[in-house]
């Protein structure tokens, strides 16, 4: 569904970066991944006494997640439903008011240990519950069932992040990290919808080949296989039977692999754009495979299988998604710069460093983390450096957005 010319021309009028959520987000997110990660490879690798709102270790995963996560998503979706409703995206001031709570949260949550926490946790739900409202207006308005999806979703996060202030507030650290875990495996969800529609699509156009059509049962083995991972994770996965555990990361590794598998991968080698997607969304099979082998005792670290998603699925699938999508949205050829392909690979490798060394090597754990955030900050900062000057300037074809 077209926008009207005069809505075209009203958005000329407002300043580039608010004009689509994409821009200030990606540019946000991204950046603020940089200064997290760095201060946290530093703070691993030289201990000393800080104590953030929660902890540094609830900060950490919690900002990763609610801080830097969430920024990307609601800025792909923000930016997406547009196109899939026809219905004029937030932007201008509006767009202003829903970033400045995002920053609202992060300097909360970095500074405000001494606040009380109710002021904490309200300054940061803020920015979720106003894009969950956000997306819904369109997809009502235009009652499109197929994205409706997307509001209970973020709905979702409210409620994970929430109860992660809950926790720290009433001293129960054990509630706050479930939410995280629950949160984690939101994300894979997450990750899960949006890659089954667009990597089979991207790869048919850039390969030159057939898309597929999806299983249906398939497509409902898999994503509701994760969707019982995220109740068992808010559960708990150490409390929870191994048995049942081991049968449904077994069972949602092989319906994801599977699925995954279909989408002609092995077709994207001399493709950064695709290839990136696909070495990034193996990261989901792999981390059912880990977490399989958690419940059957054949590995000690939860924490291997979760940095699975995190680092390599999360981090690796948003970075070649907004790459992708920055390119499309700013009227530029989808040909990223020559050395992105480097940033893909950063991300990919310190996701395998990540995960494999700390199991393997204890004695070298911290180094291997130390040296997975120097190549995060790599393969973000190679996105920062090209993208950013594009996220603050005009489509370069003249047209809004």
């Amino acid at each position: 569904m077209p926008l009207n010319i005069t809505e075209s021309h009203n958005n000329q009028a407002i300043s580039p970066p608010l004009r689509l959520a994409f821009r200030p987000l990606f540019l946000g997110g991204t950046l603020f991944s940089i200064i997290v990660v760095a201060w946290w490879s530093y703070f691993w690798l030289n201990p000393f006494n800080w104590q953030p709102y929660g902890g540094p270790i609830c900060w950490h995963a919690h900002e990763m997640l609610f801080g830097f996560g969430v920024s990307i998503v609601v800025g792909f979706l923000l930016t997406a439903v547009q196109t899939w409703t026809g219905v004029v995206g937030l932007r201008g001031r509006p767009l202003l008011v829903l970033v400045l709570a995002w920053i609202l949260g992060r300097l909360l949550l970095a500074f405000g240990a001494g606040l009380p926490h109710w002021v904490v946790m309200a300054g940061d739900l803020l920015f979720l519950i106003g894009a969950a409202i956000a997306m819904a207006y369109p997809v009502f308005k235009v009652r499109q069932s197929r994205n409706m999806l997307f509001v209970p979703i973020l709905a979702m996060l409210v409620l994970l992040n929430g109860l992660s202030h809950w926790g720290v507030a009433t001293y129960q650290p054990q509630i706050a990290l479930l939410s995280l875990h629950g949160a984690i495996m939101m994300f894979v969800f997450i990750i899960a919808i949006v890659g089954g529609r667009v990597i089979p699509f991207f790869t048919a156009n850039g390969a030159g080949v057939a898309k597929r059509p999806p299983i249906k049962w398939l497509e409902i083995a898999s994503l509701g296989s994760i969707m019982l991972l995220v109740a068992v994770a808010f559960i708990g996965f150490n409390t929870v039977p191994k048995y049942l555990l081991l049968t449904l990361s077994s069972f949602a590794a092989i319906a994801n692999g599977w699925r995954f598998l279909r989408w002609n991968g092995e077709l994207c080698a001399k493709i950064p754009l695709l290839w990136s997607l696909h070495l990034s969304y193996a990261f989901i099979p792999l981390g059912f495979i880990l977490l399989a082998l958690y419940a059957a005792g054949y590995s000690a670290s939860l924490s291997a299988a979760l940095h699975c998603f995190t680092v390599g699925a999360m981090g690796g699938m948003i970075l070649a998604m907004i790459s992708r999508v920055t390119l499309g949205h700013t009227g530029r050829p989808l040909q990223p710069p020559k050395l992105m392909s480097l940033g893909y690979i950063a991300i990919i490798t310190g996701a395998i460093l990540r995960v494999i060394l700390p199991g393997w090597f204890p004695q070298g754990a911290s180094w291997a983390i130390g040296l997975a955030g120097g190549l995060w900050v790599l393969g973000y900062g190679i996105y920062g450096f090209y993208y950013g000057p594009m996220l603050v300037a005009a489509r370069v074809d003249g047209r809004s957005g």
